[in-house]
């Protein structure tokens, strides 16, 4: 490592620490997604996104089986996306979720009355500015390890409501969360306008599971077939290794064929 490189490495951690916890706008009530917004409260333990939750410990332990509806993308009417782009963050989100909710749950591949249902409402996206993200992809190429430096203005954003019904349609547990791509962190830059939504479902996938699932259950095994392949490829490895030429984060890299759980 040269000594320009050296330096700049310093530069990065040190900014990470003074810049990691002041990117996310605080998260706001008020969507009309959620069956009942009764006693949500901030979670203090949560450093990088801004959260608020309920949980009823006995109700949720009752649930073992549980269907994820498809999300649907609530009340974002700004910025205007495409069809395409909704999609694509909704996909991501619907797999996601289900990918983590699995470890802790069995999950049901069709509607299920005896079954608890998982809501998922993508209330937020914020648009990743294209051509700031490919001037941080140039200058991340001087830069080594996983953190990267992104442009103020250029960063993106996603925001979901969640919540975990009983079979009887009982809320059991919600959760709000919303997180901005950080300037200093592991967020890639995308030059698709979504790129920073669709892979922040994957700490969104982290925090659902989190929230929604009893604190004494341990995680299980993916069982096969994948309850969740209907959603596609856990993972892609072409995407994976796309990403790490390019310094790009690109959401079609990541999407995979899905598989119909009546093909079986």
């Amino acid at each position: 490592m040269d000594c320009r490189t050296a330096r700049l490495t310093v530069a990065v951690a040190g900014l990470s620490a003074t810049l990691g916890a002041c990117t996310t706008t605080e998260v706001k009530l008020g969507s009309g997604f959620l069956s009942s917004y009764e006693g949500l409260e901030p979670r203090p333990d949560v450093v990088r996104a801004s959260v608020l939750q309920r949980r009823d410990e006995a109700l949720i332990s009752s649930i073992d089986r549980i269907w994820v509806a498809p999300a649907e993308v609530f009340g974002v009417s700004n910025p205007v996306l495409s069809q395409e782009e909704r999609r694509l963050v909704s996909a991501e989100v619907d797999r996601q979720l289900c990918y983590e909710l699995s470890e802790r749950y069995q999950i049901a591949e069709h509607p299920d009355p005896g079954a608890g249902t998982v809501r998922v409402g993508v209330t937020h996206i914020r648009p990743t500015h294209q051509a700031g993200s490919a001037a941080a992809a140039v200058a991340n190429f001087f830069i080594p390890g996983p953190i990267k430096l992104r442009a103020p203005g250029s960063l993106g954003g996603l925001g979901a409501e969640v919540e975990l019904l009983t079979p009887v349609g009982q809320q059991a547990a919600a959760i709000v969360w919303r997180r901005d791509a950080m300037i200093v962190g592991t967020d890639k830059p995308s030059l698709s306008r979504v790129g920073d939504a669709h892979q922040l479902a994957e700490p969104l996938g982290d925090m659902v599971a989190d929230a929604l699932a009893p604190e004494s259950r341990k995680a299980r095994s993916t069982p096969t077939p994948d309850p969740c392949r209907r959603f596609g490829p856990r993972v892609r490895l072409e995407g994976f290794i796309a990403s790490i030429a390019t310094g790009l984060y690109q959401p079609e890299w990541s999407v995979g064929p899905a598989v119909s759980p009546d093909a079986d």
